[in-house]
């Protein structure tokens, strides 16, 4: 069965300790990683592995030895509770052997987890956790945290009274910080915090938070798609400091809406339109997309790649005096008031 995003944050804090498996994928292996952690611990608890109802199986040994997985599925530990044989960062070549175990699972075996990068929707793995009755495959994207796993980290590091201020930035910080980086944050304070009764501030936050955070193109361009110009400004300066180069980002911006044209000019509409575009995209990216296709007209989208290639041939051009990056930004300002009309 295949969990959407919000099932999947709920069942990751409160797993069923009578399916037979989880298949955790995505592309960032820090979030797969975070999430695989928070599923184990909930299973077994804290004393889990200690007492030997962790069964850790990596990829490369069990193409070695294929029958590992259901011995360790099948063990039975010198300590009572609940088990788990945890296959990590499989491929769809071990989807044959994690097939015969999950066929010979029954009531009382160890669960199997496992762990993936990015996957295809005809990945084997895939088919195999979404067809059978009694597992579940979930797919991490590279997006920001919701608020509800917001809510769920700051349970976690038992801070529960937070001023809107707080909520606010936390909720900012999310969308430029690493999930292993924002834990560790959280981590930091609850330590920061520890004898203080006090509700968390803005400014413990600020205390706390990274030095420095790093905007990334993406970034930039759905800001700039969805019209939310008041935010270009400050994502503009944490590109220049990172030494994003105008002409890197206005080849970025004409790919972006490159995108968004071809999805709203098919004929079918961009719900089908999206479907066609190659590279394919796939999970919130592709909601995300096929979003924005559908806030533009194609005419305003043709408009847009104009601007951005005069942009182009402005930069290009040996007689440009202007400053390179204003330049680019008055550009992005403009595309994104016309996101607004």
């Amino acid at each position: 069965m295949k969990l959407n995003p919000r099932d999947a944050t709920r069942y990751f804090a409160h797993p069923d300790p009578a399916k037979t498996g989880l298949l955790l994928y995505g592309a960032d292996a820090m979030r797969v990683a975070l999430k695989r952690q928070e599923v184990i611990a909930a299973l077994i608890g804290p004393a889990g592995e200690e007492e030997m109802r962790l069964a850790r199986l990596p990829a490369a040994d069990l193409r070695k030895d294929p029958a590992a997985l259901q011995d360790a599925v099948k063990a039975i530990s010198f300590f009572p509770g609940p088990r788990v044989a945890f296959v990590e960062d499989a491929t769809d070549t071990l989807a044959d052997v994690v097939a015969a175990a999950l066929a010979d699972w029954q009531a009382g075996d160890a669960q199997i987890i496992v762990t993936a990068g990015a996957l295809t929707a005809k990945s084997k793995l895939r088919t195999l956790f979404e067809a059978h009755p009694n597992t579940y495959a979930a797919g991490l994207y590279d997006n920001p945290p919701t608020r509800e796993e917001i809510a769920a980290e700051l349970a976690r590091a038992g801070l529960n009274d937070l001023e809107n201020a707080a909520t606010n930035a936390l909720t900012a910080l999310a969308q430029d910080i690493e999930p292993g980086d924002f834990r560790q944050t959280l981590e930091k304070l609850s330590l920061y915090k520890l004898g203080d009764a006090g509700p968390v501030s803005a400014a413990d936050i600020a205390a706390c938070a990274p030095a420095t955070s790093e905007a990334d193109l993406d970034d930039i361009l759905n800001i700039v798609a969805e019209g939310r110009d008041e935010q270009i400004g400050p994502v503009m300066r944490k590109l220049l400091a990172q030494g994003v180069q105008p002409v890197s980002l206005c080849i970025a911006a004409a790919r972006h809406f490159r995108t968004l044209y071809t999805a709203a000019s098919d004929p079918g509409g961009p719900a089908q339109g999206i479907g066609k575009l190659r590279p394919p995209v796939f999970g919130p990216r592709r909601d995300r997309i096929l979003r924005q296709a559908q806030g533009w007209r194609v005419q305003r989208l043709e408009t847009a790649l104009g601007l951005i290639t005069d942009t182009d041939l402005q930069l290009r051009s040996a007689g440009q005096h202007a400053p390179a990056m204003a330049l680019v930004e008055r550009t992005l300002i403009k595309l994104a008031m016309m996101a607004k009309r």
